[in-house]
C-alpha cells in the first residue's frame, strides 16, 4: 500500500485503479469534495477496472472514495474544525489503550487524522462534542490523494504510515463509553464502596433495564465499575445484557474489553513505560 501515498501532482485515475488492484472497491466523488458522482453513492463501489476507467475518463479530477465496514476497513476520524479539535479525545482514548490495532494512518486536509482498522460489522457513530467520528458499515471515506477544498484550505489526503500485519478492529463502543459514559438511572454510590458489598447484582439490574441503542454502552460502563470494585464474577452482567437483547458473544466481548481497559488504566508502580507513538501521530 505504500505505493498509494500522495504526491504533488497525483494521477487520480491511476490511483483509483491501484486501489482496486489492491482489492479496495472505489467510486468517484466530486473534485475537491465528498459528494458521490454515481447515482447510488458508495453502493456503486467496485474493483472492476473497466468501470473505474470509464468513471475517471469522465471526471479525471474526481476524488477517490471507498465504502467502510466489514468488506473493507473501519475508520476513526479525528476532526479539526474551527469549533474544536478531536485530538484531546484521541489522546485520552489512546492513553486508555483503546486505539491500538490500526493499519494505516492518513492526514486529512484539515490536519485531522483518519486511522484505518480491520473492517467489522459495527455501524457509523459520532461523538460531536469530542469531534470524533467512526465510519463503519453504511459509511464511506475519501482516500489519498483526494483533494479537500473549502474557504480555509485546499489540501490533499496524505498517507502517513502503514503498519505491517493484520491489525485489530477498533471497539467503538469502548471508545464511546470512555469519552461519553451513559448516565445511570440510579445513584451509583454502591459501586464506590470498599466495605465488602458486592456491586455486581445492582449493576446487573441496571444493565437488564437498558433499551436498544444503550445496552452495549451500559454494559461496558457497568463492567468497568465492577472491575474497579474488584469483582471477580462477571457472568451476572453478561446474563443481564443477554436478557436485554445483546448477543452472548458481543456481551462477553464488551465485558472483556472493559476489564482490559480498567487493567490498563490502573496505576502499577513497576509498570514499564509505553513505547512512543510514531512521530507523525504525536500531536
Amino acid at each position: 500500500m505504500t505505493a498509494l501515498s500522495a504526491s504533488s501532482a497525483p494521477d487520480l485515475p491511476a490511483r483509483a485503479l491501484a486501489y482496486a488492484n489492491a482489492g479496495i472497491p472505489v467510486f468517484p466523488c466530486v473534485p475537491g469534495g465528498k459528494t458521490p458522482l454515481t447515482s447510488n453513492g458508495f453502493h456503486d463501489a467496485t474493483t472492476d477496472p473497466e468501470i473505474i476507467s470509464g468513471w475517471w475518463r469522465w471526471r479525471p479530477e474526481g476524488n477517490i472514495a471507498t465504502p467502510t465496514g466489514s468488506a473493507t476497513f473501519d475508520v476513526l476520524d479525528v476532526d479539526m474544525r474551527p469549533t474544536g479539535s478531536g485530538y484531546p479525545a484521541y489522546h485520552q482514548a489512546k492513553a486508555a489503550g483503546l486505539l491500538d490495532g490500526w493499519i494505516r494512518a492518513v492526514r486529512t486536509p484539515s490536519s485531522g487524522l483518519h486511522l484505518h482498522y480491520p473492517g467489522s460489522d459495527q455501524r457509523n457513530g459520532t461523538l460531536p462534542g469530542q469531534h470524533l467520528d467512526f465510519r463503519g458499515t453504511g459509511g464511506y471515506v475519501l482516500l489519498p490523494p483526494s483533494l479537500g477544498q473549502c474557504k480555509a484550505y485546499s489540501r490533499r489526503y496524505e498517507l502517513l504510515e502503514v503498519r505491517p500485519g493484520f491489525g485489530r478492529p477498533l471497539d467503538w463502543a469502548a471508545v464511546t463509553a470512555l469519552l461519553q459514559p451513559p448516565s445511570p438511572r440510579r445513584e451509583p454510590a454502591v459501586v464506590a464502596r470498599r466495605d465488602g458489598v458486592d456491586p455486581v447484582p445492582w449493576l446487573a439490574a441496571h444493565v437488564a433495564r437498558q433499551s436498544e441503542g444503550n445496552r452495549d454502552n451500559a454494559l461496558f460502563w457497568a463492567a468497568c465499575r465492577a472491575a474497579e470494585a474488584g469483582a471477580r464474577d462477571f457472568d451476572p452482567l453478561i446474563a443481564a445484557a443477554i436478557s436485554a437483547g445483546l448477543p452472548e458473544r458481543q456481551a462477553s466481548r464488551t465485558v472483556q474489553s472493559a476489564r482490559d481497559t480498567i487493567a490498563r488504566t490502573t496505576f502499577h508502580p513497576n509498570q514499564p513505560a509505553q513505547p512512543s507513538a510514531p512521530a507523525a501521530l504525536a500531536r
